[in-house]
């Protein structure tokens, strides 16, 4: 195969309201945290033990204030983009780098009255390119997630 593939689907709970920067010529920009969890059994003291991973969300114009709108803080949320790593410099002048999600579709799944405030939370977004919602596979039993890491 010739061609690249920068994709990432996410699953996960905000982990803040959206932050949104406006510029001049009337775009916008979003950002806000999603969290994931991983959840799994130390097989030597048979613990559940479950882990966090953080992600940086960009959303962009339209897509940014739709989210603002109707995405609290708590809530769940199918994110589908790309990575991008940006560079910048801090207050010292030293570089540092940022990984980001970029969002490119989204869809709320947080039922409609569980929402922190929005009003239409569970409504997909209007830049989808599919019809069909995410759900997450709650098939494997707990007993089946042993895994050893």
């Amino acid at each position: 195969m010739s061609g690249t593939l920068n994709k990432v689907m996410l699953i996960g709970h905000t982990g803040d309201d959206v932050k949104m920067h406006y510029f001049e010529g009337g775009n916008s920009l979003g950002r806000f945290p999603l969290a994931t969890n991983e959840t799994y059994t130390n097989k030597t003291t048979n613990e559940r033990v479950t882990n966090t991973e953080w992600h940086n969300i960009v959303v962009r114009n339209k897509a940014a204030e739709i989210c603002e709108k109707y995405l609290k803080k708590g809530d769940m949320v199918y994110i589908e983009g790309r990575l991008k790593t940006r560079k910048w410099q801090d207050d010292k002048g030293m570089d540092r780098y940022s990984t980001e999600i970029h969002c490119s579709d989204f869809t709320f799944l947080t039922p409609k009255g569980e929402s922190n405030g929005g009003s239409n939370a569970g409504q997909s977004s209007q830049h989808s390119q599919s019809s069909s919602t995410p759900q997450s596979n709650n098939s494997v039993s707990e007993e089946e997630d042993d895994l050893p890491f």
